[in-house]
């Protein structure tokens, strides 16, 4: 008797098991479900990038082709998004399609507007705090992204800092990313970081990413060279019951930072016009992104697009590597 206890303690700890949600507002497609329900590796994509990040039909070519790098890694990806009132997990690649094609319908979903869209019955799409909260509702706990947000520039007279990073320091879901967005304030959003308790690794490099480029010549405060390693340190976080999240930050390829400078004009110009143009909250980040990708003649669009395929199949290896973990806890409690 004291034997199974303890088989079904280690099991509530080591696994990270779905909270029970109304099945009618909330539901985890059966592949994803039954990944999650035998510990397979499972990774988590927001949806903003399809009806706010890109246009069609790249935004779907994109999504298609981070699923297909996590696939090719041996995880099963999970899309989050929203349709007539149901929050998906795991959607389809027609949902994907109506998502695209639709984006005008959207709203774009931050963790305070996930109640007013359900009730609504509307569509949506999720940013990085909704598909962090919704993941671990899940049980997901690997999240693939392309950069969060974080402390706008200006955030001393405007105030305007992303949820981001209060989900972070909330929610106990591991987000990979290319750093934290070119249009921001970098060394505030780490400082901001640190304030929240929140480990931000650089991934095989000693300096932060900075979304667009390799690196922000900001030094990071933790080093990981391997997936193992980043599913080690989840791990013992999990282990110590801390209810952060965590960051990952993964370099954009070499190869697909020839045009820096082009950017780095591109970001300065639309900050720029966005002040200008009183540009602002929710709408400020799909401007930004829009007016950079114009200014820079496109480059920066393909940036984006092969930095979150990157950082999927990074996500990816990493949520495998877990998967081990967890089952050799498992395994060992079975002894």
């Amino acid at each position: 008797m004291q034997a199974l206890k303890r088989i079904q303690n280690l099991k509530s700890h080591f696994t990270f098991s779905p909270i029970p949600i109304n099945p009618t507002v909330f539901k985890v497609h059966d592949n994803v479900q039954a990944a999650i329900r035998e510990n397979k590796p499972v990774v988590a994509l927001e949806s903003t990038i399809i009806t706010h990040g890109m246009e069609y039909p790249m935004n779907v070519t994109t999504a298609l082709a981070v699923e297909k790098n996590i696939i090719e890694q041996g995880a099963i990806p999970a899309t989050i998004g929203i349709i007539d009132g149901v929050i998906h997990v795991g959607i389809t690649e027609e949902q994907i399609e109506f998502l695209a094609k639709n984006k005008q319908k959207c709203r774009k979903c931050s963790r305070r507007d996930l109640g007013y869209i359900v009730a609504k019955k509307g569509h949506g799409s999720t940013t990085v705090a909704a598909t962090m909260y919704i993941a671990f509702l899940a049980g997901i706990k690997i999240f693939v992204t392309g950069g969060i947000g974080g402390v706008h520039r200006g955030a001393e007279e405007t105030f305007d800092i992303s949820a981001d990073l209060t989900e972070l320091s909330r929610t106990p879901v591991t987000v990979v990313s290319a750093g934290i967005k070119s249009i921001l304030d970098v060394p505030k959003t780490l400082e901001l970081l640190e304030t929240f308790g929140v480990p931000v690794v650089g991934f095989d490099t000693d300096y932060v990413p900075d979304f667009f480029f390799s690196s922000s010549k900001i030094k990071a405060p933790i080093r990981l060279d391997t997936a193992k390693e980043c599913a080690e340190l989840i791990k013992s976080s999990t282990d110590l019951k801390l209810i952060n999240g965590m960051l990952v930050t993964v370099p954009i390829p070499e190869e697909d930072t020839e045009h820096v400078d082009k950017i780095k004009s591109a970001i300065d110009q639309a900050l720029k016009e966005a002040d200008e143009q009183k540009i602002a909250g929710a709408e400020i980040t799909p401007f930004l992104l829009k007016r950079v990708n114009e200014l820079s003649e496109g480059f920066s669009s393909k940036s984006n697009v092969e930095l979150i395929k990157n950082n999927a199949t990074v996500g990816a290896k990493i949520s495998v590597e877990l998967s081990k973990l967890v089952a050799m806890d498992l395994s060992f409690g079975e002894l």
